[in-house]
């Protein structure tokens, strides 16, 4: 080893990074959640590689070429569940750090880049994980493809030529499904690079903690292995046994049953619905039904859908709280559940059909969404008055071990506004 690092410094490299690298000592188990998304990066990739390995990227053939996986490949049906089934799973670890992050101003300088790159990340997954639903090349897939493609066609002057360049024609067929299992290919090795320069980014500022303090000296810190280690890897572990349940005893009850139907142009499902990780968004998308002055209703839905992921890009710069952690936040703690609660509404109305009340219901979760990054966070950081924070990590540690709960609710003394 010596040999090699003196040549080639990567034992260097990974005992810095994962070994020694001083983590804040009061990390909870939300932190874990980068580790587990790492961890399910790996399994979707090998499982990808193997099945690609299988796969006919042809549309008179894609979907008998599954079938055949499932049936006659050794072990095809575990790798196919286990790939589908942790696309959903990568989705869950993905919200829960995501809202970890909005609770624990994971976003404040000077981690803007981390923030922002974990944005990319998330883009990035949501093409794959579109285009990979894609490519079993069922009904659903036929015509989910088909009327997310069409949403670029709003955008005037440039939209016909983006439809037809991912679509390679006038509507989906083989050119289409070549494209993406190519990109569905290609974008995940996008996303390790990615997320290299995401856990670089988060080397060089240092790990936020519940307390939203900055680290002050060597007490505040342990190292990374074990003391960060050995909490990943059991909750990796809990996260495991819940992903093998569902991928040997329930394998298909987050899909949906007409993508066990050969694709079919000339027969149209009763009720298009994305996978459930896109329903928030697409309730977004069908809650504009009128026009927006010149904005006709469509082309007014597709920049609500993607403003909703363009406004977290400048999260850092609307949070106008120089208080990091929500837990001392106690009138912000309030909207935070607020919006938890609005997004997994929005998903429920995004499942349902675009009628009666439910696009309604949808604008009402749109514009509280909206209004919570453009109007209350900003406003909420000039008039709140947040609780005394402590003078460091380790007072913080100390006092909830003394029993006096967390620093949050023990220390009420009021700090100056702002």
């Amino acid at each position: 080893m010596q040999w090699l690092d003196a040549r080639l410094p990567l034992p260097r490299l990974v005992y810095d990074s994962f070994v020694a690298y001083p983590v804040p000592r009061n990390l909870n188990y939300a932190y874990t959640f980068g580790g587990i998304l790492a961890l399910f990066l790996g399994v979707q990739i090998l499982t990808g590689v193997v099945l690609a390995m299988h796969y006919a990227a042809n549309s008179a053939i894609a979907f008998d070429s599954v079938e055949k996986i499932m049936r006659d490949v050794n072990w095809g049906w575990l790798l196919r569940y286990m790939h589908a089934n942790g696309a959903s799973f990568f989705f869950i670890a993905v919200y829960v750090h995501i809202f970890r992050g909005l609770y624990y101003g994971s976003y404040k300088a000077p981690r803007e880049i981390l923030w922002i790159l974990g944005v990319i990340i998330f883009l990035l997954m949501m093409a794959t994980a579109f285009m990979g639903y894609v490519l079993p090349w069922g009904q659903m897939s036929f015509w989910g493809a088909t009327v997310i493609t069409g949403f670029f066609t709003a955008f005037p002057l440039v939209g016909d030529p983006i439809q037809q360049l991912l679509l390679g024609g006038f509507a989906v067929d083989n050119a289409t499904l070549n494209r993406f299992f190519s990109l569905h290919y290609l974008l995940p090795f996008m996303i390790a690079g990615v997320v290299i320069l995401h856990v670089w980014a988060l080397h060089v500022t240092g790990q936020t903690n519940p307390t939203g303090v900055e680290v002050k000296s060597s007490k505040d810190t342990v190292p990374f292995s074990p003391h960060a280690t050995v909490k990943d890897g059991f909750a990796m572990v809990v996260f495991l046994v819940f992903f093998a349940y569902m991928v040997f005893y329930m394998p298909n009850y987050l899909g949906h049953a007409d993508n066990y139907v050969e694709a079919n142009p000339l027969k149209t499902p009763s009720h298009i619905v994305p996978e459930w990780y896109f329903l928030p968004f697409y309730a977004m998308l069908r809650a504009i039904t009128f026009n927006i002055g010149p904005i006709d209703s469509k082309l007014g839905g597709v920049l609500v859908m993607f403003g909703s992921i363009i406004v977290l890009f400048f999260l850092p710069w609307l949070d106008t709280s120089r208080i990091r952690s929500t837990a001392f936040r106690p009138l912000y703690r309030i909207f935070f559940w607020i919006l938890v609660a609005d997004s997994i509404f929005l998903g429920w109305l995004g499942s349902q059909p675009a009628e009666g009340i439910y696009p309604t219901l949808a604008l009402i979760g749109t514009i509280y969404y909206f209004g919570h990054f453009l109007i209350i966070l900003p406003v909420l950081g000039l008039v709140e008055t947040p609780r005394r924070l402590p003078g460091s990590i380790t007072e913080a540690v100390l006092a909830r071990n003394a029993g006096g709960g967390t620093p949050a609710h023990a220390a009420a003394a009021p700090e100056t506004k702002g």
